[in-house]
């Protein structure tokens, strides 16, 4: 193995941790690129259990610093944040060379999926995350066959639950972006990530108003009123600190 070749956790350790049946990601990084702190809990939270180390990356910017510094196996990358597309850095990435081992989509949308191929992901995972295995299945079916844990795989495939109070910090952020989308492209970002972590936090009422914002924006419609619709409700949950 080439230094080039070496990942951040191959460079600390001279003996890499091998895979375990019951933590098959032992000795690999994650970079998760995901502006949700709740949906980045649910993806620590399937790190932890499967043995892998994760850091978090909130923006393009952000991601572009830390990949500049160290290379990960893995790169979880979300389609919408708050800078720009997460396909842009995805096809940055597949160019690279050498090429991260495993390269992954996610996205609250489903049909979010074919643009994140296309953009060459190896895999797509759709928020919520709730399955441990298929989490586990994505990354492995990505790696090259000398990478992939041999042996049969014990999976506590347990439900997945975030920590609540990601959640409410993902809300006083959005009330405090809501105070500037007046801005056109503002109002847009806020739309696809409040609806996309009310869908992961099962926020049946949050997600309607977030997708009547976009709906309004898509429209070319007036969103004085989803807007205000969408700021008592952010204030409501921050108001009672809601429990998800």
């Amino acid at each position: 193995m080439t230094d080039s070749d070496m990942t951040d956790s191959d460079r600390n350790t001279p003996f890499p941790p091998r895979p375990t049946a019951t933590r098959p990601l032992l000795g690999m990084t994650i970079l998760a690129v995901e502006d949700s702190r709740y949906a980045c809990d649910a993806l620590r939270l399937m790190a932890l259990r499967s043995g892998a180390r994760i850091r978090r990356a909130d923006c393009l910017q952000a991601a572009r610093r830390h990949l500049s510094l160290y290379r990960p196996t893995v790169a979880v990358i979300d389609l919408g944040l708050p800078d720009g597309s997460g396909a842009g850095l995805i096809a940055e990435l597949v160019a690279r060379s050498p090429r991260l081992p495993v390269i992954l989509g996610i996205s609250g949308d489903p049909f979010a999926e074919n643009m994140l191929r296309a953009a060459g992901a190896d895999g797509f995972l759709e928020k919520p995350l709730r399955s441990l295995l298929e989490f586990q299945n994505a990354i492995i079916a990505a790696l090259p066959d000398s990478r992939k844990p041999g042996g049969i795989r014990l999976v506590s495939d347990d439900p997945i639950h975030p920590d609540p109070l990601a959640y409410q910090d993902d809300i006083a952020h959005a009330a405090a972006l809501l105070q500037e989308a007046g801005e056109p492209g503002l109002s847009d970002y806020l739309a696809q990530f409040l609806a996309g972590l009310a869908r992961s936090a099962g926020d049946n009422a949050l997600e309607r108003a977030a997708r009547a914002l976009a709906a309004a924006r898509a429209e070319r419609r007036p969103t004085a009123q989803a807007l205000t619709q969408l700021s008592a409700l952010l204030h409501q949950r921050l108001a009672t600190r809601m429990a998800i």
